[in-house]
């Protein structure tokens, strides 16, 4: 693959001294000095450095036996990178972009000295290469370092990099909240899940902007989405309950797993965009339908696994109404915690006794303390937002409960207590009247 017809009938062979007529003189500024031996009519048909500095009109050295010298200066890190392109210069046209080019940061080396001896077929299968395959994300960065140095021939590459009209980004956040929220086979759910992940990200404000701006229009399409998802959720439910059998197992029970993880991911995007009302109205409304059906899964271990995804959302949809972003009815919030409440008292002390020793025991279910701090809190703040007496109610059947450490109602209990001992004097003094 080194030799070259001169086009005579004469075979050339890269760096092949006694054919060779002229000599390559690689230099480096830290005194490299190393001699290739190539051949005047590939060098000047391939490339316009060695046609300007071979022809009549350039003074040239004349060394080793009347043969032609031409130095060539570039750094001791791209010294290779020349090498490697002389010995392409002898590679034929039709053959050159099936020549391994040892990835993408060689790649841009050859190219770079390509553009500067001016060899443009060299440049045009570099380019050719380079779009083609694909880029790890430090290549990427190199790439941008090179590439638009070179000029417009490069535009092809740059394609790839130039960022998406808003139209385009549109198109795929709909495609992909659509399939996000939609339900898939279970073979499909790892692909599901990909996509809910790459959401998250389209819409999250980091060091960049967001992907997808937070306009009406994504607001409008996501609630729609979700309230499809939700109501889905919904018709799952009252089947499974009316259901005769005892237990729900297999596919019945992995299909609710799926749909409370999707509404798990669900809430992170409402939270987002701040529409959160739909998923804590619907979740309010088939709160005491999904403790039920829990108790008749049939497995202890999946059902851990599935209390832990229904904490998940617990946590986020009690946050919503205990910080005021979704308000809900006294009735329906008392409703919420006495729901809710037995529940996480209940499953906490099983988690934690199932929770890994090592790091790389991954077998068990788990859950971050961040989602038990966030729903301690969030009920603490409910029940304070409750009327007096149905806070006694709690903080009572909470003091008599074997389970008192979590949720640690103490802040409630605290605030009770002085608002109870200051409330007749407090409201004395605005003239209202005691019951």
């Amino acid at each position: 693959m080194e030799k070259r017809e001169n086009g005579i009938g004469h075979s050339f062979k890269f760096n092949d001294r006694p054919s060779s007529d002229v000599v390559v003189r690689l230099r480096t500024p830290e005194g490299r000095d190393q001699w290739l031996y190539c051949h005047s009519s590939i060098l000047v048909d391939k490339s316009k450095y060695f046609a300007d500095r071979l022809s009549d009109t350039w003074p040239t050295c004349q060394i080793l036996d009347a043969r032609s010298c031409v130095e060539v200066h570039c750094q001791e890190s791209d010294i290779n990178y020349n090498i490697t392109l002389l010995r392409l210069l002898y590679v034929a046209s039709d053959s050159l972009i099936s020549e391994s080019w040892h990835g993408v940061r060689n790649t841009l080396g050859i190219l770079q000295v390509a553009v500067d001896l001016g060899c443009p077929r060299i440049v045009s299968s570099a380019v050719e290469y380079i779009e083609a395959v694909p880029w790890e994300e430090a290549e990427e960065e190199e790439i941008l370092r090179t590439i638009p140095a070179i000029g417009p021939i490069a535009n092809p590459i740059l394609a790839r990099l130039q960022p998406v009209d808003q139209g385009a980004i549109w198109r795929i956040f709909v495609s992909a909240i659509r399939f996000a929220t939609s339900s898939p086979p279970l073979s499909q759910r790892d692909l599901k899940f990909s996509v809910q992940e790459q959401l998250e990200y389209m819409l999250a404000e980091d060091d960049d902007a967001p992907l997808v701006k937070l306009c009406d229009e994504v607001k409008l399409e996501a609630r729609e989405c979700i309230e499809r998802l939700l109501t889905r959720f919904s018709a799952l439910l009252e089947s499974l309950s009316n259901e005769r059998e005892s237990t729900i197992e297999g596919e019945e029970f992995e299909l609710v797993y799926v749909y409370v993880s999707d509404l798990s991911w669900a809430c992170q995007i409402c939270s987002k965009l701040e529409i959160m009302r739909e998923m804590v109205k619907s979740w309010s409304e088939t709160s005491d339908t999904i403790v039920k059906l829990i108790e008749k899964a049939s497995s202890k271990t999946d059902t851990l696994k599935l209390k832990l995804k229904v904490i998940e959302v617990v946590a986020k949809v009690l946050e919503a109404i205990g910080y005021g972003n979704v308000v809900l009815p006294t009735p329906k919030r008392l409703e919420m915690v006495k729901v809710w409440l037995p529940f996480a008292r209940v499953t906490k002390p099983m988690v934690d006794m199932t929770t890994p020793d090592t790091e790389e025991d991954n077998s068990r279910p788990k859950i971050v303390c961040e989602v038990w701090q966030t729903l301690e809190s969030a009920l603490v703040s409910i029940i304070l937002a409750l009327p007096a007496g149905d806070q006694a109610e709690i903080l009572t059947e909470w003091l008599d409960n074997q389970h008192i450490i979590y949720p640690d109602l103490t802040e409630a209990f605290e605030v009770w207590c002085h608002r109870s001992k200051v409330a007749r004097k407090r409201l004395a003094c605005f003239g209202a009247s005691l019951v």
